[in-house]
């Protein structure tokens, strides 16, 4: 699968300094591993502050098998498809209190306040004055995407990791929230860098497992603390909500469950964005045998008419519309009959995915093709077959949009097939292999 890197003019020039690296489907960023992602709507835009986890780096007495961070980026996108990379805002050894080449800035938060924007992330200090184990800083910007400047000592008073921060529309009070064990949370002064209230340990929570990842929204009048638990072996994603920011809690529900293929970890934020609310997650998609690279992901949340959170089912299609005339990543399917997906090349998984068509009658089903008002007079496919094949591309209504032959090739092609009927508006579309035997489909995009 790979992605298209462009963007509208007007877009490309607001973010002049970012490099586009996505499109949609989940994981919606495909050149790095990023992890634990915090989503905020500032403006017009959403902005992902995800943790970025990397390969542990030889001759540095790192465990090979564990998460290895060395700084943060910040993502951004107006509609949830095409996303900017802004490169990195905060790197460990750029930290005045953070030990050097700790490799542990673990998962962050982020938000504004009058004009301000403060972010805030875990970090192992050097200073055996300031503590042991895990303390939480503030690094301050201009702008959402920076430059962000470290301030010089984390927040005094807070021990542990996973920062969630959320400010109280009612009356304008901002909390921070963190886990160590137990989930935790106090009030913040006004300059969002001290804490102002004594620390409470956040009740009614599950006694047994592992508990991390507090984060914090509102809805209706409704406090909702989201957090990844270990229930069983792995992390599933529950909430609880109060009438009070600091509780005490009630535990509601599962919002997603644990991971199928077992990614040990999950981490969660829930924004409104455009009258939708939204969830984003992390799972080990790019690399599927070591669970401590991982990939962030979208996908819709509802909610039902009392208030509780519809579960999410995770899904490779991810959000948002796909533009017909740009390449459209069939392996991010909505729905599939007998094919299967893999990696293009195992050796370079950044490269992304493939469709095998290993049989007659396979088929993959993409939803939310915007055809806008335009006309195409052929669909490219990017494919690979040796022995040759015959494909169909259809809409969910069995209308046929292209039907050709595939010449037998060694090697990845462009093959080119005439549109008989073009839809109007958005269609769903189904790739089916009419006739032949081990076809791979990179992408099909209409021209």
């Amino acid at each position: 699968m790979m992605r298209t890197l462009t963007i509208g003019a007007v877009v490309a020039m607001a973010l002049s300094t970012a490099t586009i690296t996505a499109s949609a489907q989940n994981p919606f960023i495909t050149n790095q591993f990023t992890a634990d992602p915090s989503a905020k709507v500032f403006g017009d835009r959403v902005y992902v502050f995800p943790s970025h986890d990397i390969p542990a780096p030889d001759g540095r007495n790192l465990r090979k098998d564990w998460f290895c961070m060395e700084d943060y980026h910040v993502f951004s996108s107006e509609n949830l498809v095409d996303w900017a990379d802004h490169g990195v805002i905060v790197t460990q050894n750029k930290v005045p209190w953070v030990k050097p080449d700790s490799y542990a800035m673990w998962a962050p938060d982020a938000i504004e306040r009058n004009g301000k924007y403060y972010f805030y992330f875990p970090a192992t200090p050097k200073d055996s004055t300031i503590g042991r184990g895990f303390t939480i800083g503030v690094a301050v910007a201009n702008k959402p995407e920076g430059p962000y400047i470290p301030e010089e000592r984390p927040i005094k008073g807070v021990r542990g990791i996973d920062p969630g921060v959320f400010i109280d529309k009612k009356d304008g009070q901002a909390y921070l929230y963190w886990s160590q064990g137990n989930l935790y949370g106090a009030k913040l002064k006004a300059n969002m860098l001290e804490l102002d209230s004594e620390v409470f340990t956040l009740k009614d929570f599950p006694k047994e497992g592992l508990k991390e990842g507090p984060y914090v929204f509102e809805r209706n009048g409704i406090y909702y603390m989201t957090y990844p638990h270990v229930e069983n072996k792995i992390e599933r994603l529950e909430y609880a909500i109060s009438d009070n920011p600091l509780g005490p809690f009630q535990f509601k529900g599962v919002i997603m469950d644990e991971s199928p293929t077992g990614c040990w970890t999950n981490h969660q934020s829930i924004i409104q964005f455009k009258d939708q609310w939204y969830l984003f997650y992390h799972h080990n998609d790019l690399s599927p045998k070591f669970d401590k690279n991982r990939s962030i992901r979208v996908d819709s949340l509802f909610f039902n008419a009392d208030g509780t959170i519809q579960k999410v089912t995770p899904t490779l299609r991810g959000v948002g519309l796909t533009n017909a005339f740009r390449e459209i990543q069939i392996d991010r399917y909505s729905h599939i009959g007998g094919a299967s997906i893999d990696f293009i090349d195992t050796s370079k998984r950044f490269d992304g995915w493939k469709t095998t068509f290993a049989k007659a009658g396979d088929w993959v089903r993409y939803n939310s093709v915007d055809f806008g008002n335009k006309k195409a007079g052929s669909v490219t496919v990017r494919v690979k077959s040796e022995a040759g094949a015959l494909l169909q591309v259809s809409t969910k209504e069995n209308i046929i949009i292209a039907e050709g032959a595939v010449a037998p090739k060694s090697g990845w092609n462009d093959v080119i097939i005439p549109v008989k009927s073009m839809p109007k508006g958005v269609s769903d579309l189904i790739v089916t292999l009419k006739t032949g035997k081990g076809v791979d489909v990179d992408w099909i995009r209409f021209n």
